[in-house]
């Protein structure tokens, strides 16, 4: 068995850090600080990678991640060809419910690995089909004011109050709550790190 390395997740989302506390694993998080909104890209599956890439080489860059192994992620909901983040504010996500009920959109998280000890770094989108459910008006007046879609990119997610107002995905549930467990694994694998090694 190799020696453990140091984790580090580059997000600040709870749902992210859930996942792999889940999975056996306890990172250390550093937020990043990236303006994502100062950051774009050709279409929504590059954008997520563009995000997730800066949000790793961000904090690889500080001395608290020194030798450590770290993990950005960044999902964007792509519906209609446009790549939705998190809506600005309660209309935002009133008007984005009502227009994404009874179709489907792809949520695309980015993943980037960067290993500090090494320099090397190793990164791929992973997408999932959502389809949605049909809230009425009044279900999405209520989801909205709850304010947990301000929060969320696509302003949705599987592991909250909205979980009921999606009909079901195809491909990886966990990537569409923040990050794919099974393409973390085989990027680590890219590294040379095998999953099990991380685990608390």
């Amino acid at each position: 068995m190799s020696d453990k390395r140091a984790l580090v997740l580059a997000s600040a989302s709870p749902a992210r850090l859930g996942l792999l506390r889940q999975a056996g694993m306890d990172p250390k998080v550093i937020v990043s600080g990236v303006d994502e909104d100062a950051l774009s890209a050709p279409t929504p599956a590059e954008l997520a990678l563009v995000l997730a890439e800066a949000k790793a080489h961000a904090v690889a860059g500080l001395p608290e991640a020194a030798g450590a192994l770290v993990v950005g992620c960044d999902s964007v909901l792509e519906l209609d060809g446009r790549a939705l983040g998190k809506p600005s504010d309660a209309e935002e996500a009133v008007v984005r419910w009502k227009s994404m009920r009874g179709r489907s959109g792809v949520l695309r998280t980015g993943h980037c690995v960067v290993d500090t000890a090494s320099g090397l770094r190793v990164s791929e989108t992973a997408s999932t089909t959502v389809r949605f459910g049909t809230p009425d008006d009044e279900e999405i007046a209520a989801y909205v004011a709850s304010g947990e879609p301000l929060y969320v990119a696509g302003a949705f997610t599987l592991d909250g109050r909205s979980a009921p107002f999606v009909e079901g995905v195809d491909g990886d549930p966990g990537n569409v709550i923040g990050l794919s467990l099974p393409l973390l694994r085989r990027l680590l694998a890219g590294l040379g790190v095998r999953i099990t090694d991380l685990w608390a």
